[in-house]
């Protein structure tokens, strides 16, 4: 049975791949978490710019349109800020100087939890697995929290080592902790429906979407709505 986890970080920092991600993934907890008082921080690794199946789209001006809504999202879940790394999507690697940067945020950041993608979560039934981008983010993630950014072996020059407390991994196939995001589903929503680039003018739709979605969650926790991560407990 998972456990419902009500208490909100001082600080946190979310990793995603993709600039719609956090929200999908994790929006109604990073609100929640703003809401009561945390420093919430987002970091985006791919630019967005594959992100259309139309070939008369122009990737660069794709890139700044999705670069505008990761900041009005931002806005919508009252973010303290946002953090755009600028890889082309489709080749995002677990590289040295990708685990470099996020070292350098999370020292700079200093968040008590890190929000990012179970990368070990790959098939879900039939019909879709994890987007490589995806995997490749959360192993990244994974590798700067830790060792790395407690180290000050590691990376020497991107600022005094942090300890970061826990990682919560969404997305996962085996979830032990669900957070309450009852009063800060609307914000999820509202921050969502801010990629009009990827959603178009979703309206109503995509609230019923987002509902319905947290509500499956919220039924193993006795509440209306929740989202559900793995837990990784790195220090007391």
């Amino acid at each position: 049975m998972a456990e419902l986890v009500d208490r909100a970080p001082a600080r946190a920092l979310a990793v995603y791949a993709h600039p719609d991600d956090p929200e999908v993934s994790c929006g109604g907890t990073l609100a929640r978490w703003a809401e009561a008082g945390a420093q919430v921080h987002v970091v985006v690794c791919a630019a967005g710019d594959k992100g259309s199946a139309d070939p008369g789209t122009v990737p660069s001006e794709l890139t700044a349109r999705r670069s505008a809504e990761v900041a009005a999202a931002g806005r919508a879940l009252g973010l303290a800020g946002h953090h755009l790394l600028g890889l082309p999507d489709g080749e995002v690697d677990n590289t040295l100087d990708l685990r470099r940067r996020l070292v350098e945020l999370i020292r700079h950041v200093r968040p008590e939890v890190v929000v990012c993608p179970d990368p070990t979560a790959v098939f879900f039934g039939r019909s879709y697995f994890n987007h490589r981008d995806h995997r490749e983010v959360g192993y990244a993630t994974l590798d700067a929290v830790s060792p790395a950014a407690a180290n000050p072996h590691y990376f020497p020059d991107a600022g005094p080592p942090h300890q970061v407390r826990a990682v919560y991994l969404s997305g996962t196939l085996d979830p032990d902790v669900l957070v309450d995001i009852t009063a800060s589903i609307e914000a999820k929503a509202e921050a969502l429906l801010h990629h009009e680039s990827q959603l178009g003018d979703a309206g109503e739709w995509m609230r019923q979407v987002v509902r319905q979605r947290a509500e499956d969650a919220g039924r193993a926790a006795g509440v209306a709505y929740a989202e559900s991560f793995r837990l990784l407990q790195l220090a007391d």
